[in-house]
């Protein structure tokens, strides 16, 4: 959004990696034990599947129409004099720290309903964190939630936050936590199998619990531990390796591989060149994590990855 070029080599069609399969585009809507059933009438047998629907997040279906998005939210930005970005997760502290660097004359205001930011990490982190916020004059409110309602009502940009405060915004964006998708598992063979949160339980080899030819990967899984992209595609590659030794055939349970937890580890853009990233050991800020993540959000490295120029 603020730097709408770098989209065209972070969104990428399932075509140009995906060149020995079938792509459906459609919502699942039933699983049966045989097959999968999407909104727009598909009956797609399986003899093996995997359930990867994530976080529910409404965007189109074309790289163009993709792309065409964040060039309109680009141009809010850009004829912006205020801001007001909501939730203090990783994706609104990443946001307002590159409106900050690339347009450091606009005013931006970060609010979060939690204690502090970046709250799925350390508070050693989050201070950090804060503190280079506001060094790029960032207005951080805390401990507020904002109505995003408040201001359409009588059209002055103008937003009320919990605590009665008033903040003069020319557009917001919100970047608060999305919901899970999987409530339409409600409706499958699948939804005693969900926990309390909606999450699939799964066992030590990502199998759905009960179910020897389903596995979950990703955020839909109830795995102890921080939902990142990076944990998501450490699931894909132990379910790989367990599809194909089940398709061998007569493979002892034994053999199949296991999935297990590390320590939390994250890394946080700030702006172009900083980071702020924890480890098990360290939490380090600056430009030397910074190198790690902000030059290019590792897209080179995924584009790599999937067989495609970096």
């Amino acid at each position: 959004m603020v730097k709408p070029s770098f989209a065209e080599r972070s969104v990428i069609n399932h075509t140009d990696y995906l060149t020995n399969g079938r792509i459906v585009t459609s919502a699942a809507t039933n699983i049966t034990d045989t097959h999968v059933w999407t909104a727009d009438g598909h009956r797609i047998a399986y003899d093996y599947l995997v359930i990867a629907t994530g976080h529910r997040d409404v965007v189109p279906n074309t790289k163009t129409d993709r792309l065409n998005q964040y060039k309109a939210e680009n141009q809010k930005i850009q004829s912006a004099n205020s801001i007001l970005i909501v939730g203090g997760g990783p994706t609104g502290v990443e946001l307002a720290g590159e409106i900050a660097t690339d347009f450091p004359d606009k005013k931006v205001t970060l609010v979060h309903k939690g204690p502090r930011l970046l709250e799925f990490i350390g508070t050693k982190a989050s201070n950090k964190t804060l503190r280079w916020l506001k060094s790029r004059k960032v207005e951080v409110k805390l401990e507020q939630a904002v109505d995003l309602n408040s201001s359409t009502l009588d059209g002055s940009h103008v937003y009320k936050t919990s605590s009665g405060e008033s903040i003069k915004a020319d557009c917001h964006f919100l970047c608060a936590g999305k919901p899970l998708a999987s409530a339409w598992l409600n409706d499958t063979i699948l939804k005693t199998h969900l926990d309390g949160n909606g999450r699939l339980m799964v066992d030590e080899h990502l199998r759905v619990n009960g179910r020897a030819n389903i596995f979950a990967i990703g955020d839909i899984t109830d795995i102890p531990e921080l939902k990142q992209g990076f944990l998501a595609q450490k699931h894909a590659m132990v379910v790989a390796k367990n599809l194909k030794l089940l398709m061998s055939g007569g493979v002892q349970e034994s053999k199949l591989s296991k999935y297990e937890p590390g320590s939390a580890i994250a890394l946080v853009s700030l702006g172009r060149k900083d980071a702020i990233a924890q480890f098990p050991f360290a939490t380090i800020s600056g430009c030397l994590p910074g190198l790690l993540k902000s030059r290019d959000l590792f897209v080179g490295k995924t584009r790599k990855n999937m067989g495609l120029q970096a």
